[in-house]
């Protein structure tokens, strides 16, 4: 894939995610495809497929029209058990038709490297200096961006870094933030 073409999803902070849900007239709500293939989930309920569009139904069964308070409840629940915002594109790629909210337990785009997912338009930003690599935010990143260095330090691969913001609230000290990409 050449680096001007768009995937079709791409991760997002939940504070964007929650924009985008704010924004859309149509909700539809379905079982998230992976967790269907998968048979369960460990980390959350099965149907977490949030579609903006009504000729697009996600990626599971069981699509059903939904209001905005759900669809804010179903986010207040991707919040609470620290999913990753992952929208999908439309088919021309200018628009967003929906929202997965996706784990590291399974997820095709965790399970198979060959699932191509773009980073969003934040990256973190860590204070290293009142850092007190205590690891909190280490479970936090499912893209293998952050751990612990052999001197004890906190080790950050930003290359790594998809852009989720779940680290930002697990840090005790404040120390990381998201910040624009470009």
């Amino acid at each position: 894939m050449s680096e001007d073409q768009l995937c079709v999803h791409y991760v997002c902070t939940h504070e964007k995610a929650l924009e985008l849900i704010r924004a859309s007239k149509f909700f539809s709500l379905s079982n998230c495809g992976c967790r269907e293939a998968k048979g369960s989930c460990a980390r959350s309920r099965l149907d977490v497929c949030l579609s903006f569009d009504p000729a697009d139904p996600g990626s599971g069964s069981g699509s059903r029209p939904i209001g905005l308070e759900e669809a804010l409840g179903v986010f207040a629940e991707a919040e609470d058990k620290r999913l990753i915002s992952r929208p999908w594109r439309t088919e021309d790629r200018k628009g967003t038709a929906g929202i997965c909210f996706c784990c590291d337990d399974c997820c095709g785009y965790f399970a198979d490297q060959n699932e191509h997912c773009d980073k969003g338009a934040m990256i973190e930003q860590t204070d290293t200096t009142g850092c007190t690599n205590c690891g909190a935010c280490l479970p936090a990143c499912h893209f293998g961006a952050r751990r612990t260095a052999e001197d004890g330090e906190l080790a950050v691969e930003r290359d790594r870094c998809f852009g989720c913001g779940l680290c930002v609230p697990t840090c005790p000290t404040g120390c990381i933030s998201m910040v624009s990409r470009s």
